[in-house]
């Protein structure tokens, strides 16, 4: 799947810290893409479905490729995946799971909800950083993609 450049990626984790080092590694890793957050899984849902403070699409444009925590307090990232496969018409979009939670129960499950890829959140930054490279350089550069459509159903 090429995601084009211009594609925003939504960074979905409660951690402030982990979505300034996921920032950082895109940064590193000669990302470009414009970058979204979402402090929640309920803030995401909101964000994908264009509700409340991300009403304004110019501002808050739809994703073409979502990073998911899975272990979120409320509302957590298997709710986002499940919200994502049942409420909202998404084509082409590219969905990576990014959690510390890897047992092969969550990793099946998050699959099964329509996750392209699981990987799991290295402990060192300079992991982090490595991961962010192949991610670029798999999905970003070699993969093809469809065309990316969204509406809601």
């Amino acid at each position: 799947m090429i995601v084009p450049h211009s594609s925003v990626i939504l960074l979905i984790d409660d951690s402030a810290d982990d979505r300034f080092l996921l920032r950082r590694s895109f940064e590193k890793a000669g990302i470009i893409n414009p970058i979204q957050e979402a402090s929640s899984g309920r803030e995401a849902i909101e964000y994908l479905n264009g509700e409340g403070r991300f009403g304004n699409r110019a501002a808050y444009p739809f994703p073409g490729i979502l990073f998911v925590d899975l272990n979120m307090p409320g509302v957590d990232g298997f709710d986002v995946l499940e919200w994502v496969r049942n409420k909202l018409e998404v084509r082409g979009v590219l969905i990576i799971v990014l959690s510390r939670l890897d047992e092969l129960k969550q990793v099946n499950r998050a699959y099964t909800l329509g996750a392209n890829s699981f990987l799991t959140k290295p402990g060192e930054e300079r992991e982090l950083e490595g991961l962010i490279r192949a991610f670029k350089d798999y999905w970003l550069l070699k993969n093809k993609a469809p065309e990316i459509r969204a509406g809601s159903t």
